[in-house]
């Protein structure tokens, strides 16, 4: 007889250890900007560890060929394969437009400040420029894929509202723009989000944030497919100037 594994056991575990090792940041880091930091690697390893290697996860800013760069993204998702420049410099890494899947914002708490925070931040990104350009393969050309919506929303450690998901939430969420829109979200000890194609939302259990926000983020990237190809060649025109 086969052994069997409890997924939603493990997965509740290791959604304590997370609120856990965040309270403890939160108690024992006294300096906002270190304790920010420290809860944005703690989750971009906890999603580095856990999606499938085609998706690497940092804090970068966003940039398109025509040079214009969005604000700084506490945590962007994004592909390598098709779209290879990925720019360090001094330790700040910048990503090109058309490499991102998803972006987020990781603050402690979910509130009006940080979901107007987070929309702003979503916009920047959107708002830039993609390309697309076709794919050589052995047996023709595929076609230029069309660019994809970037998935965009907010992480938290807790919320501010109680419940977390009631009518300031939906008061806030409805005014944002559509380049605003917050497509996911957390509040680890509280709920998780999922903006539906209807404009509602599917709300999770406090138990159950960590699982749902994982799968249903991950579902997300996989309807996404592939990044598309960039054309690296609008992107080589900045040489003509140097």
């Amino acid at each position: 007889m086969a052994n069997k594994v409890n997924m939603r056991e493990l997965f509740i575990e290791m959604q304590q250890e997370m609120i856990a090792k965040l309270n403890l940041l939160r108690k024992q880091v006294t300096h906002a900007p270190t304790k920010g930091a420290a809860v944005e690697l703690s989750w971009i390893e906890f999603l580095s560890t856990y999606l499938p290697n085609r998706y690497c996860v940092d804090t970068a800013f966003i940039v398109d060929n025509a040079g214009t760069r969005s604000d700084q993204i506490d945590l962007v998702i994004y592909d390598q394969q098709y779209s290879p420049f990925v720019f360090c410099h001094s330790g700040v890494k910048y990503i090109p437009a058309e490499s991102v899947y998803a972006i987020f914002e990781v603050k402690q708490t979910l509130n009006k400040q940080h979901i107007v925070y987070a929309a702003e931040k979503a916009e920047s990104v959107r708002a830039l420029k993609r390309t697309s350009v076709s794919i050589i393969h052995a047996g023709g050309i595929y076609p230029p894929r069309p660019v994809f919506d970037i998935v965009a929303g907010l992480i938290t450690t807790s919320s501010e509202w109680t419940p977390p998901f009631g009518k300031p939430f939906q008061e806030v969420t409805e005014e944002l723009t559509p380049w605003q829109q917050l497509n996911i979200g957390c509040a680890l000890d509280s709920g998780s989000f999922l903006l539906k194609s209807d404009g509602t939302f599917d709300i999770s259990s406090k138990e159950e944030s960590l699982i749902f926000f994982f799968i249903k983020l991950f579902i997300q990237l996989q309807n996404l497919g592939t990044v598309p190809a960039m054309d690296i060649d609008l992107y080589s025109q900045v040489l003509d100037s140097i």
